[in-house]
């Protein structure tokens, strides 16, 4: 089945409107998902809304409010609510530009793909994404969709370009209150010299196809074998992980890092010893 657009209309740079479609860049895991069970019955346990005093409810009793500091509520209609959605515009309007280096990662959200939405589309299409390209830069605007207005960041992604859902200020939590009680100290020189070591040998491109969820993985081995043996017991495995050796360990960094840079060094030693075998064989 073909993918459906997150969202279809035109980005407008100055007089020149490109009509384009948006399709989401990601898709959710394989996550498990589990229900709440009456052990006794085997029946899936439901929920129902109450009110203190009241009991149960019906849902057409239900109401959105908006709690005080005082603990008391502004009671809010649907339909006042459906009043002050912004109306879905069909026009993404470029309004600056900027350095991709200016924009700190905390603040990108989501990906989406951007495509022309026809052939006539194509050629303004282009010279949007090489101009882009060439000045190095991020183009920004407002996306208004489903009643609300996004803030957006466009630029090139390969014969295509990339738009991601930025937070706006007031999402994002300064570090530095988090960061206040660190030290400004140097670290000495062979130390950080022994960190760096470590850091290049660990240096590879980017595949994000190496890194798994194992715990996903086990889970659903665990799942897998269970539902085989058809039975209720509790199937726990031991962990393979050496334990931390307690609280009173003290880790000699200086010990670590240089064994750990020669442990890094003896990995690829194995290989080499057989490849040599098989020519002496």
């Amino acid at each position: 089945m073909a993918a459906r657009a997150y969202w279809t209309g035109q980005i407008r740079l100055a007089l020149v409107s490109i009509p384009v479609e948006i399709y989401t860049a990601t898709k959710s895991g394989a996550k498990i998902a589990f229900n709440q069970i009456h052990e006794p019955s085997g029946k899936r346990i439901r929920y129902e809304k109450t009110v203190d005093g009241v009991g149960p409810v019906d849902r057409d009793e239900i109401i959105k409010g908006y709690q005080l500091p005082k603990g008391n509520y502004v009671l809010l209609e649907d339909e006042e609510i459906e009043a002050v959605k912004v109306e879905s515009k069909k026009t993404l309007e470029l309004v600056q530009f900027v350095d991709a280096c200016e924009i700190d990662p905390l603040y990108f959200e989501k990906p989406y793909y951007v495509v022309p939405a026809d052939d006539l589309a194509e050629e303004a299409f282009i010279v949007l994404r090489e101009a882009l390209r060439q000045a190095q830069k991020v183009a920004l605007g407002q996306l208004s969709v489903r009643g609300q207005e996004k803030l957006v960041a466009i630029k090139p992604c390969g014969k295509g370009m990339l738009l991601e859902i930025l937070r706006y200020a007031d999402e994002v939590k300064k570090g530095q209150s988090f960061f206040d009680d660190i030290p400004d100290d140097k670290p000495e020189a062979e130390l950080l010299d022994l960190a760096t070591t470590l850091i290049e040998k660990k240096s590879a491109p980017f595949d994000a196809g190496v890194f798994h969820d194992r715990y996903a993985d086990a889970l659903q081995k665990l799942i897998d074998k269970k539902a085989k043996s058809k039975s209720n017991q509790a199937i726990i495995e031991e962990d393979d992980e050496p334990s931390s050796g307690g609280k009173g360990n003290v880790v000699d960094l200086m010990a670590a890092l240089k064994k750990s840079v020669g442990s890094e060094g003896k990995a690829s030693a194995p290989k080499k010893k057989a490849a040599a075998k098989q020519k002496t064989a």
